[in-house]
């Protein structure tokens, strides 16, 4: 029986491919998607977006609801002040893997101190759009052990 994966993407992350490409790339959400989906080995993956704080707690919610496998979050800006969305997380029992396209600690410091981090069971971060995938391989051992 497959799993169910949750991908989600916080604010500004469908511009993907035209924000700032010397930090982000070029590769945009939808070509994200389909690498998620593509390392999901049969499992379903729910894959979502969107620039408003509330809708991604609700999405938590949802994934709480319905016994997700397991969550890749890629919170963007909200990593590091929404406290909404930490304890939305704080309620998610299943692996999570916190995720970020550009090394946040390489940044400005305003991007060092994550939130989200003190809740997931591990973080990517500085793989480009491709820790995605690594986060999907990764994602499955961890609820596979």
């Amino acid at each position: 029986m497959p799993r169910c994966i949750h991908v989600l993407n916080g604010p500004n992350l469908n511009r993907l491919g035209r924000r700032e490409p010397e930090i982000y790339g070029r590769t945009t959400l939808a070509e994200i998607e389909a690498m998620c989906r593509a390392e999901a080995g049969g499992d379903d993956v729910v894959f979502r977006q969107s620039n408003y704080e509330g809708q991604l707690v609700d999405w938590i919610h949802e994934a709480i609801d319905t016994d997700a496998a397991g969550m890749v979050i890629n919170p963007a800006g909200l990593t590091f002040r929404s406290i909404p969305l930490l304890d939305a997380l704080k309620m998610f029992r299943a692996p999570l893997i916190e995720l970020h396209i550009s090394n946040i600690h390489r940044r400005d410091a305003i991007y060092h101190q994550s939130l989200v981090s003190t809740v997931a069971t591990a973080v990517i971060a500085g793989l480009g759009a491709r820790g995605y995938a690594t986060a999907m391989r990764a994602l499955r051992e961890l609820i596979d052990a």
